[in-house]
């Protein structure tokens, strides 16, 4: 499978899940497999980025953050795919704006956690990312109400879908957006690493 150019047909609707995915966890297959059915999609991509901009400390290596990626999303709908890194592009706007001009007759959603959209106003030309692609939002743990009451969803609340018209949203015209709740998944990648640093540390005692 190659890494950097998935491949989607005119017409298709892909969901893209962009973050540094170190590593990737259970949590986020969960929320891609939820994002597939809810949203109608027919194929999610998993970015995975070379940096996050908003994150003072730097990630695994790309590769392998990949390859770690990779052998958890074994799903035939599911892309891992580090495009970032071959575009060039280090903010969400520049990535959109590129894969746009790549595949003009593919339809693209942007998948976010309720944790994301809280701090979405902090991104890089974020009032342009809700205007370029409909933006799917799913509920994570603790991080509803905060979600709710963000700027972002004070700024755009007149254009934000019923979660009952979930399956309308890769479909609709930006600015378009629609949280949906669903079954909580705890993991986190801050703690996976936590973990591990720790169980690293206890075999050199």
């Amino acid at each position: 499978m190659r890494w950097d150019i998935p491949y989607a047909a005119p017409g298709q609707t892909v969901g893209l899940l962009g973050g540094s995915f170190d590593p990737a966890h259970e949590g986020h297959l969960h929320v891609t497999l939820e994002a597939l059915k809810r949203f109608g999609l027919d194929q999610v991509w998993w970015l995975v980025s070379p940096g996050n901009p908003l994150k003072a400390r730097g990630p695994a290596p790309l590769q392998d953050r990949i390859a770690e990626a990779g052998a958890l999303a074994a799903h035939p709908r599911i892309t891992v795919t580090g495009i970032e890194a071959r575009m060039g592009t280090r903010y969400t706007a520049q990535t959109l704006a590129r894969l746009q001009a790549l595949y003009p007759r593919v339809r693209f959603t942007w998948l976010m956690g309720a944790d994301n959209l809280a701090q979405f106003h902090l991104w890089d030309r974020w009032e342009d990312i809700m205007g370029t692609v409909p933006v799917g939002v799913i509920a994570r743990p603790g991080q509803r109400l905060s979600a709710r009451m963000s700027k972002a969803a004070e700024r755009f609340a007149r254009f934000r879908l019923p979660a009952a018209a979930s399956h309308l949203l890769p479909h609709a015209a930006p600015p378009a957006w629609c949280f949906i709740n669903i079954p909580m998944s705890h993991q986190s990648s801050t703690a996976i690493r936590a973990a591990r640093a720790a169980a690293g540390g206890a075999a050199k005692m």
